[in-house]
C-alpha cells in the first residue's frame, strides 16, 4: 500500500486518539468504540447494496457507486482502527497478516467447489 495512504491513516488515527483522549476515554474504550464504528460502516455498505439491488420497495434504487463509496469507508475505518491499536507497526502487521491469510487461496491453484452434502 502506498506510504501516503498509511501516512493519512496514521494522521487520522492520531486525530481520533486526541479527540477521545479529550473526552477522557481510556484505551480499551477507544478501541471498542472504533471497532463498533467498523460495524456501523458495514451496515451502511449493506444498505447501499440493498439500494443498488432495489430490494426495498420503499426506497427505490440507488447507483452501485454508493456501495463502492461505502465499502471504501469500511476499509478506511478498518485501517484507522488497526493504526489506533498498533500505532508503531500497523502497516507491517497488515502485510504479514495478509500474507498468512491469503497463502492458502493464492498458492493452492484454481478454486474447486465441493459438492453439497446429501440430506440425511
Amino acid at each position: 500500500m502506498h506510504s501516503s495512504v498509511w501516512d493519512t491513516i496514521h494522521r487520522l488515527a492520531h486525530r481520533f486518539n486526541e479527540h477521545d483522549d479529550a473526552l477522557g476515554l481510556g484505551q480499551d474504550e477507544q478501541w471498542s468504540l472504533q471497532v463498533l464504528k467498523i460495524a456501523e460502516e458495514t451496515g451502511e455498505a449493506s444498505q447501499a447494496v440493498i439500494g443498488a439491488r432495489g430490494t426495498n420497495p420503499r426506497k427505490g434504487t440507488a447507483p452501485w457507486e454508493n456501495a463502492h463509496a461505502e465499502v471504501a469507508d469500511v476499509a478506511i475505518t478498518a485501517l484507522v482502527t488497526l493504526a489506533r491499536m498498533r500505532p508503531h507497526d500497523a502497516a507491517e502487521y497488515l502485510d504479514q497478516h495478509l500474507a498468512a491469510k491469503s497463502a492458502n487461496f493464492l498458492l493452492s491453484g484454481p478454486a474447486s467447489v465441493p459438492a453439497p452434502a446429501e440430506p440425511t
